[in-house]
């Protein structure tokens, strides 16, 4: 027959005794129940899975730029798809947070995270290979080749009419299918990425914090956060990896193919990486299944919540609580109160707005980085990528990390937080502005960015491409298989560079006879050229200072970016704080995360200076920026955005001093006090004990 335990038996004896009568200490039966770690180790996982994924995505948008030959705006469309599924499910997951099993739907969250992922995989079994823009060279069994400046050499009709050569093309028997919209599967796995992460940022934060001591909750978090932050580096790295293969790879033989990594053209295996993510995603969903409702206050090893207690024969067991019953009416009709409740907290409507361009800032840079590096410091994507995930993410790890710790170690009160996070963005802020001081000469490509070799261009506007060094070529304006010759001056084809032989195949192919590269473009030489673009050296020797200076303002960001969240923690009342991270996470997904790509992709696509050709006609991908219009409009944005950072930065210091400036004296004074006590009683406890005196254990009743 049961019979409980009363609180009384507990306190008296903290042992529980097995059927054979032995003790068991209550302490292992609360340790058996508490999975306070366990949860943070699944989180930590989660974190770094969807971090992982996310970065992998990051990562390659250049290559799924180029595979599905569509502008930067498209590409921030498919980014901003992500933002869009965070939208659909975010402010209903956040304000529902305690209400429903948070371990378990976060556990369904990876799940549809993982489906994403493999849906995003599907064109690259549904389209064909990938045929990048080359010229058409015939070589005989000598090895040489026929002129690349004829008509015969060059496809399509000559640049007298671009117009008429995409018509003409279509025309020809180039029908448009269903291709040219199978980045849609990519833009619909994204938004189901979106979706999945929603529940796992609010509901894992708000758990933690629900059940952790106080002085632990910044700590956990911040490791939660950093241990996260591995999913990053190790996506970046998978990335460089990918972005170094081909993307047909295993079906086409790589020694034919006539470009390298740095080349514009250049798609990797971006399909590979995904489904590794896919998988990674799934393992992150399974241990969150088997995590209860709630936990034990961790701390409280004392109260083992004595009413869910009983005796079963001789045996111990503690009943989970009850949980409570959701009623959606009652959840509908107080979320707009919640909301105003909120938003009325001047401290969290400046902290929603600071969030917002930080959102901006930030997604800006983790999508165009790479491209950035690329045609700024000439750079090829998949270093690029590499040196982000080797450098930049694991100083933001230990700037987030430091972060944590320093609040846990120094106990910061919140006034210390917001002059700790003011003062480091501030001074990451000054450094960021030494970006503009990292400049790069333009690539010189004739007919885009420099003259035929000195020579005048043809009167026409519309035909820039055209000199009197290749008037005789008909070379197809709508090509880029550029060349770079040994004047220093890149071609967009052979044809253009006016070569008249080649000897060689694939990567080692050599123009010979090129008669715009020699004597001032007058045919008095016998100048080369070779495939790819030229190098230009004072780019690579700037990118070591840049690299630099981003390390540095990365490391201050993270450094000061835990502080400035754990300021919306202290500034809401307890029972909104899974509500206003939810908000929060929103706030930043759609006012930052979801324009951000598409405005820096727009304003990016205007500093193009030739743009690809698709096979059927029509526009593709960049293939060369103006380099100088592209550094201004990219570290433009970045600034303009982190300047208003600053400021809000500034005005929640004010608000924040304010508000917990009394809170702090009265917290000041109590610690004064506490000491004074200790002393009082240390010089007690010293005196000698007297007949009829009090004792020691008298006196501390009498202070307490």
């Amino acid at each position: 027959m049961d019979r409980p335990v009363t609180a009384g038996q507990l306190k008296e004896k903290s042992l529980f005794q097995e059927s054979d009568g032995s003790a068991v200490p209550a302490k292992t039966v609360y340790h058996n129940c508490s999975k306070l770690k366990i949860f943070l180790g699944a989180l930590a996982f989660s974190f770094f899975a969807k971090g992982f994924s996310g970065s992998y995505m990051k990562s390659m948008s250049s290559q799924i730029e180029r595979r599905f030959e569509i502008s930067s705006s498209i590409v921030g469309i498919i980014d901003g798809s992500f933002e869009i599924g965070n939208l659909m499910v975010m402010v209903l997951v956040s304000y529902l947070g305690p209400r429903v099993h948070r371990p378990k739907i976060i556990g369904v969250g990876c799940l549809i995270m993982s489906v994403g992922a493999f849906l995003s995989v599907m064109p690259q079994f549904l389209m064909g290979r990938y045929n990048y823009e080359r010229i058409t060279v015939s070589v005989d069994n000598s090895s040489t080749s026929v002129s690349a400046c004829s008509p015969a050499s060059s496809e399509g009709p000559p640049v007298t009419d671009a117009t008429e050569t995409l018509s003409t093309v279509i025309n020809a028997g180039c029908e448009k299918t269903t291709n040219s919209y199978l980045w849609l599967f990519v833009l619909v796995g994204n938004l189901l990425r979106g979706i999945g992460e929603a529940p796992i940022m609010p509901l894992g934060v708000s758990y933690i914090d629900d059940f952790s001591k106080e002085e632990n909750s910044a700590f956990y978090i911040g490791l939660v956060r950093s241990s996260g932050m591995f999913g990053p580096t190790l996506g970046f790295l998978l990335g460089s990896f990918c972005a170094s293969l081909w993307v047909d790879i295993g079906v086409v033989d790589i020694d034919v193919i006539s470009i390298n990594p740095k080349d514009t053209r250049w798609v990797g295996a971006w399909w590979l990486g995904l489904l590794i993510c896919g998988a990674v995603n799934f393992i992150a969903s399974l241990p969150f299944w088997f995590l209860p409702y709630s936990l034990p206050k961790e701390g409280e090893n004392e109260n083992l919540k004595i009413s869910h207690l009983s005796v079963q024969g001789d045996h111990c067991k503690i009943d989970p609580p009850a949980h409570p019953q959701l009623k959606f009416s009652e959840a509908v009709k107080d979320f707009l109160p919640a909301l105003r409740k909120l938003f009325g907290n001047p401290i969290f409507a400046v902290f929603i707005f600071l969030t917002i361009l930080q959102y901006n800032s930030l997604v800006g840079i983790i999508t165009y980085e790479t491209k950035f590096m690329e045609q700024q410091f000439n750079v090829s994507v998949a270093k690029a990528i590499f040196l982000i995930g080797v450098i930049l993410l694991p100083v933001t790890v230990l700037g987030m990390f430091l972060g944590g710790f320093l609040i846990k170690k120094f106990k910061l009160h919140v006034t210390d937080m917001a002059k700790f996070g003011c003062i480091t963005f501030i001074v990451a802020y000054l450094l960021n502005l030494l970006y503009f001081t990292c400049s790069c000469e333009v690539l010189q490509v004739a007919g885009l960015t420099a003259p035929y070799s000195g020579m005048k261009h043809l009167s026409s506007s519309k035909h820039i491409y055209v000199a009197s060094c290749n008037a005789e070529c008909s070379c197809n304006v709508d090509q880029w298989d550029p060349v770079c010759g040994d004047n220093g001056i890149t071609y967009m084809t052979a044809c253009f560079a006016g070569c008249k032989s080649s000897s060689g195949t694939g990567r080692n192919m050599v123009f010979h006879n090129c008669s715009c590269v020699d004597g001032q473009g007058l045919g008095l030489g016998n100048s080369s050229a070779v495939l790819g673009q030229c190098q230009r050296e004072s780019c690579t020797k700037a990118f070591p200072y840049f690299l630099a200076l981003q390390t540095a303002c990365a490391f201050l960001l993270a450094l000061g970016g835990t502080p400035t969240y754990m300021i919306m923690f202290r500034s809401v009342s307890p029972d909104l704080k899974s509500f206003a991270v939810g908000i929060e996470t929103l706030g930043g997904r759609v006012l930052g995360g979801l324009p951000a790509p598409i405005y820096f992709g727009a304003l990016i696509d205007e500093t193009c200076l030739k743009w690809g050709t698709k096979s059927c006609g029509g526009s593709g991908s960049c293939r060369v920026y103006d380099t100088k219009e592209f550094r201004n409009v990219y570290l433009g944005l970045i600034a303009g955005l982190r300047a208003g950072c600053c400021l809000l930065h500034i005005v929640l210091f004010v608000l924040i001093m304010k508000r917990f400036k009394s809170d702090r004296k009265e917290m000041t004074d109590i610690k004064n006090a506490e000491i004074s006590t200790s002393k009082e009683l240390d010089t007690a406890n010293k005196r000698e004990i007297l007949p009829g005196s009090r004792t020691s254990e008298e006196s501390e009743e009498t202070y307490m």
